[in-house]
């Protein structure tokens, strides 16, 4: 199957990477551009993961504050180097992340940073709802795990779905923009105001 420059730019324009990865994962996707996105994330996964180890000693302080003035949102994104924190890309990032936690209002960073006695409190939340509801004792422990996922989406800044693109969490967005960028990006902490 031949590849057109339509399906590359649509596709370039979706995932943010390179025209020769682009072309790659539409051939061997045989042109299905929802088959060629999966392999673009994939490979981002991947290069994320090579990148663990490095430090990032760079990065960008980014805020937002809401035309009303009744909230505000200050975004520490890091990177490896300077030339990369001074790039209009990594900026923009900054940007559209102090947007999402003004929108979405994350309590945490990561699930791991969340409280065992809130996670707790939650489980409990859960637990009694279910038996309410008069789910077999059996279930009830799925069926808590279950709501405690959900929860996790909902709180945790890199599980929640990005408000311009559900279709994509705040950890494959930051994955993106390694792969675009080609450096390790590391959302050090958020704060948010609100009157």
């Amino acid at each position: 199957m031949e590849i057109t420059l339509e399906q590359i730019k649509d596709l370039r324009d979706k995932s943010g990477a390179g025209v020769a990865d682009v072309k790659r994962a539409l051939e061997e996707s045989s042109g299905d551009v929802a088959g060629a996105l999966k392999k673009l994330r994939e490979r981002g996964a991947k290069v994320s993961q090579s990148r663990a180890d490095r430090t990032t000693g760079e990065g960008w302080v980014g805020s937002y504050v809401h035309q009303t003035g009744k909230v505000g949102v200050l975004v520490e994104l890091r990177c490896e180097t300077d030339f990369v924190a001074r790039s209009q890309p990594f900026q923009d990032l900054v940007k559209e992340l102090a947007l999402h936690v003004a929108a979405a209002n994350p309590r945490y960073r990561v699930k791991e940073e969340i409280p065992s006695e809130v996670i707790a409190e939650e489980s409990d939340i859960g637990r009694t709802q279910a038996l309410a509801q008069g789910k077999p004792e059996a279930m009830v422990d799925k069926i808590v795990a279950g709501k405690l996922e959900k929860w996790y989406t909902e709180v945790c800044l890199l599980s929640q779905p990005f408000i311009k693109d559900e279709t994509k969490t705040i950890s494959d967005l930051l994955n993106e923009a390694q792969t675009q960028l080609g450096e390790k990006l590391e959302l050090r902490r958020f704060v948010r105001f609100s009157i």
